[in-house]
């Protein structure tokens, strides 16, 4: 059963409301009018039953969301933040302030399988309709690709093969199998052998070592295995031992390779980059206006496809959000391969004379170069420069939040340098900014 939230006009005889006390012009207090809150409640309604203990209400926990990736707050962060925070709490819908935890750091896990992809694809739609002037005026998009890193370890040979015989004790333990031999002290004094002998006479040693390790690994998989099948407790891991024989027999240059045992559909994924060649992750495309930023699609993409393969569904994605198509989009030199996807021309750079190219397709072609830095912003300020959230759906949804959160952040600026130039008459604002919160603290007194 859906939960509703408190009415914030409503006063209490033994506590004052929050917008009594909390500054109104604060920018966080402002976007929270401007968000429709009542449209995100509408669209969440049909996820809940209509029986049963009522929830959390739903501008709480959607609120706690963007307040996360807004901040760059985990699960238990955030609601340790909001308990401090007054604007914190009115932003989620509180009407008096609150001294108790409003959720468990858990109820979010389950808010997000609640909603989903397509939940997180409304709040990004909520954020796209706070600039949605900026996205009316244009007509040119500019699209490119990105790498979300998993939360893994750089993964190796020999890490693989001892996790797999850490598994296999953990699962003998569990349900009280007896196997031939555990070889804990043996994985130890392998593991110290390959650590430590890596110079070019040790090199022969380390290789021995990581050779028994291979074979310790098959030789407990296959023992438990049998175990396992001979008490008729197979089918419950199936799929990890199924797991673990994929990783033993991988060779070096096979595709589809296995890079963790708990994120199967890690890939890994080279972008060029001299100071990291290699990520592992899943590809991310990102598209965003020209001229005014603004996030209007992201999609992302198990494995490692070509940049050309993917444009159709990014384009997808923005016509998705925006329920509008463009008539040009900006691409750099991995997307060569169409000309046109739809209505939708592809403007590609390329090596011409400058005689041949006009100057509005140059100055297009310039622009491109803006979503270089929004990546990086969306990827390091809004928590997608390592994906904590698991499986194929954490990749998706956090890719989305992210996003999002880019544009509540580009909204949060503009309410506070719009306000800056009521101030200070539009003169030197950058330079006055340093006095903003000596001005709120001398009007609140």
């Amino acid at each position: 059963m859906i939960g509703k939230s408190p009415n914030q006009k409503q006063g209490n005889l033994f506590a004052p409301l929050l917008k009594d006390f909390i500054d109104p012009t604060h920018e966080l207090v402002i976007l929270t009018e401007k968000i429709n809150w009542n449209d995100l409640e509408e669209n969440f309604k049909d996820l809940y039953s209509n029986t049963g203990q009522p929830g959390k209400p739903v501008r709480l926990m959607a609120g706690l969301l963007i307040l996360k990736q807004l901040y760059d707050y985990g699960d238990e962060t955030v609601v340790e933040a909001w308990i401090q925070n007054p604007y914190f709490q009115y932003f989620c819908g509180e009407a008096i302030f609150q001294w108790k935890n409003p959720c468990d750091p858990s109820d979010l896990v389950h808010f997000r399988k609640r909603i989903t992809e397509e939940g997180a694809k409304k709040i990004l739609q909520l954020s796209v309709s706070l600039h949605q002037g900026k996205v009316d005026q244009c007509s040119t998009i500019t699209v490119d690709t990105t790498v979300q890193e998993k939360n893994i370890t750089y993964p190796t040979d020999t890490k693989l093969r001892r996790k797999i015989i850490e598994k296999c004790n953990k699962i003998a333990k569990k349900e009280k199998i007896k196997l031939r031999q555990s070889y804990v002290r043996v994985t130890k004094d392998l593991i110290n052998t390959i650590r430590f002998c890596r110079s070019e006479k040790q090199r022969k040693m380390a290789n021995r070592a990581a050779r028994k390790l291979r074979t310790i690994a098959r030789r407990l998989t296959s023992d438990l295995s049998k175990k396992l099948y001979g008490a008729g407790l197979h089918d419950p891991y199936y799929d990890e031992i199924e797991l673990f024989w994929r990783i033993l027999y991988q060779d070096r240059h096979d595709t589809n390779k296995l890079y963790s045992i708990h994120e199967p559909q890690v890939a890994c994924i080279a972008k060029g980059k001299a100071h990291k060649p290699y990520e592992f992750g899943s590809k991310v495309g990102i598209a965003t206006t020209q001229g005014s930023n603004v996030v209007i699609g992201v999609k992302s993409f198990l494995g490692n496809p070509n940049d050309s393969k993917i444009l159709k569904d990014i384009l997808g994605s923005v016509k998705e959000i925006t329920q509008k198509e463009f008539s040009a989009a900006s691409v750099d030199r991995g997307f060569r391969g169409r000309k046109k996807i739809d209505n939708t021309e592809i403007i590609i750079p390329d090596n011409k004379s400058k005689k041949t190219i006009s100057q509005a397709m140059r100055r297009k072609m310039r622009k491109r170069c803006a979503i270089e830095p929004i990546i990086g912003h969306v990827k390091h300020d809004f928590r997608m420069v390592r994906n904590y959230l698991k499986g194929v759906a954490g990749d998706t949804f956090n890719a989305v939040m992210a996003c999002a959160a880019f544009n509540f952040r580009s909204a949060l600026r503009e309410i506070k340098a719009s306000f800056l130039f009521i101030i200070f008459g539009g003169e030197k604002i950058a330079e006055q900014q340093k006095y903003f919160s000596f001005y709120f603290l001398k009007m609140s007194s």
